[in-house]
């Protein structure tokens, strides 16, 4: 199929390259952040719990246990607090089940 026509962009303003059409000049925002945007510093670790004094009787030592291993993870590099949380998640499951048949 030769001949004298060969199919053209269509008329208007021609795209430019990626990004072309953005920005201040043209008055439409860059999507995405600012580019002189900083992200803020990183949250630190959640506070510890307060300690529960008042329960008297009710407390038992093994989800004491648990509890405190939990808090400190928190300070442990990720791939240690998923053991720590592993183990405490195994004692809290067994404590309470041992609650369950009492």
């Amino acid at each position: 199929m030769s001949g004298p026509f060969r199919p053209g962009p269509p008329p208007g303003a021609r795209p430019g390259p990626p990004g072309a059409g953005h920005g201040p000049a043209s008055g439409f925002p860059r999507p995405g952040p600012a580019p002189t945007a900083r992200p803020g510093p990183r949250p630190g670790p959640p506070p510890l719990p307060e300690p529960a004094e008042d329960l008297g009787d009710d407390r038992h030592p093994a989800v004491d246990a648990a509890v405190r291993a939990l808090a400190n993870a928190a300070t442990l590099a990720p791939a240690d607090q998923i053991a720590q949380y592993e183990a405490a998640y195994e004692t809290l499951r067994e404590t309470l089940a041992t609650i369950d048949q009492a």
